[in-house]
């Protein structure tokens, strides 16, 4: 018979303890589910016989060039760092609908095309499910597309023996299941199992393997913490379901940066990549309006203008409202509490919506002075006269702080037609033509010079 053992592991971090504990040592409540460990299973493998490796001097190790493959879909490869490197395996997660599946079938059907046979595992949906989208996204659906709808992982490592893919799909890994683990599909035990098992095939015949996962409410990603540090790369699918903009986010990357986002829009014919965002979230934007001001930030390879627009309105009763969209709320609760402090603009009895228009949601703390200019704009009703940019992070002395890449964003600011460029002081030591660059050292500057 069998020996089992009994542990329990933490859904959020994956540690394992020998008895149930209300609080796990990361500090989560009530998140220790049990598990069933096969004693003979872990007997065994440790029984093995295991091969002789030895340290060797780092400056002997030869440099690998990593081998990529194209995807086909330009801002994808932008984010994966200019295609998907051999063995590697990507992480992908996002809201349901959002077009994961969308995406990844398009990337598929070309690689299919160029390099051979891939294979999509499914263990959500039917064949002909699938088949339904492939037939409304891609064109032509390449004879090398195969398609499995199985959840049994053991199953899955036979196929890719027999069939040799040039790229795996598996969506989702919380579906998946190996028969060497007793617990439910979904599990710690079960999502771990599985991860390594996949790492292994990736590693061992190098090919790319792309993993779907789960979200939870909160937005972040479900399983054990472990599957992301087993993962070459992670990435984010974000936007609205009432917009058709989607911006793909990497997280982790082992081949590339993290800096870089790619930007699609929905469409019938499946997800298209936008070549201009500065263009399509500046489109309705007018310039002379109450409480709008552009803002600007550097992600990865290219600058991106933006709207940020903010409304200011008495309060009718209680406390006042602080809602934000797009942005912090803390941040925008410092950002009024310099503006209070610095430029003597009281506002508790005013409550303030500050909105990010277009779906982005910028990380960097350069549009903390395009908030405060379009916060002031409103409860003063005052407009800039020229078409301008504020670019700055915002200080709690009210002085402002530098932003990186500010030469490009100018750049591009002068290529839009853009007139006033507002940036911290000592940052611009150069002259641009037909573009007035005001360098400013305090909100209060920054605020005098956007109005003047």
């Amino acid at each position: 018979m069998a020996k089992k053992k009994v542990v329990y592991v933490c859904s959020d971090c994956g540690y394992e303890s020998p008895k149930w504990q209300g609080q796990c040592i990361c500090g989560a409540w009530n998140t220790m589910k049990e598990q069933t460990i096969h004693l003979d299973k872990v007997n065994d493998s440790r029984s093995r016989k295991k091969t002789e490796s030895k340290p060797m001097e780092l400056n002997k190790v030869g440099s690998l060039e990593y081998r990529r493959i194209n995807t086909g879909i330009t801002e994808l490869n932008r984010v994966l760092g200019n295609g998907l490197v051999l063995g590697s395996l990507t992480l992908i997660s996002g809201e349901p609908g959002i077009g994961k599946s969308t995406i990844i079938i398009q990337a598929a059907n070309h690689i299919a095309q160029k390099y051979g046979k891939v294979l999509y595992v499914s263990g959500e949906e039917s064949e002909e499910q699938i088949k339904l989208r492939a037939d409304r996204v891609c064109k032509v659906i390449d004879d090398n597309l195969l398609i499995y709808s199985e959840t049994n992982l053991d199953k899955i490592v036979l196929s890719c023996e027999n069939e040799n893919p040039k790229f795996l799909i598996v969506d989702s890994i919380q579906t998946m299941y190996s028969e060497e683990i007793d617990s439910a599909p979904g599990s710690i035990s079960q999502v771990r199992t599985c991860g390594n098992l996949l790492m292994r095939i990736g590693k061992a015949n190098m090919i790319p393997v792309f993993i779907v996962a789960h979200v939870t409410k909160a937005g972040d990603l479900a399983g054990p913490k472990i599957l992301e540090h087993l993962v070459d790369c992670v990435l984010n699918f974000t936007g609205d379901r009432d917009r058709d903009l989607r911006i793909l986010r990497a997280y982790k990357n082992r081949f590339g940066t993290t800096d870089e986002i790619g930007a699609f829009k929905m469409t019938s014919d499946g997800m298209t990549g936008i070549k201009n965002l500065s263009g399509s979230l500046l489109e309705n934007t007018d310039n002379n309006a109450e409480g709008s001001v552009v803002a600007a930030i550097y992600e990865g390879s290219r600058p991106i203008f933006f709207e940020v627009q903010a409304l200011v309105s008495p309060a009718n009763v209680g406390f006042a409202r602080r809602n934000s969209v797009g942005i912090d709320n803390n941040r925008v609760s410092m950002i009024l509490a310099v503006l209070e402090k610095k430029a003597g603009l009281s506002m508790i009895n005013y409550d303030v919506y500050v909105n990010v228009v277009g779906g982005m949601k910028p990380d960097s703390t350069s549009t903390d002075l395009a908030v405060a200019l379009a916060i002031y704009s409103s409860a003063t009703s005052k407009v800039s006269t020229i078409k301008a940019v504020a670019l700055g992070e915002v200080g709690l002395t009210g002085d402002l702080r530098a932003v990186r890449n500010w030469e490009k964003i100018i750049i591009e600011a002068q290529r839009l037609g853009y007139e006033k460029v507002i940036i911290p002081k000592g940052e611009s030591k150069e002259k641009y033509e037909g573009i007035e660059i005001c360098k400013v050292k305090s909100i209060g500057e920054a605020i005098e010079n956007y109005f003047k």
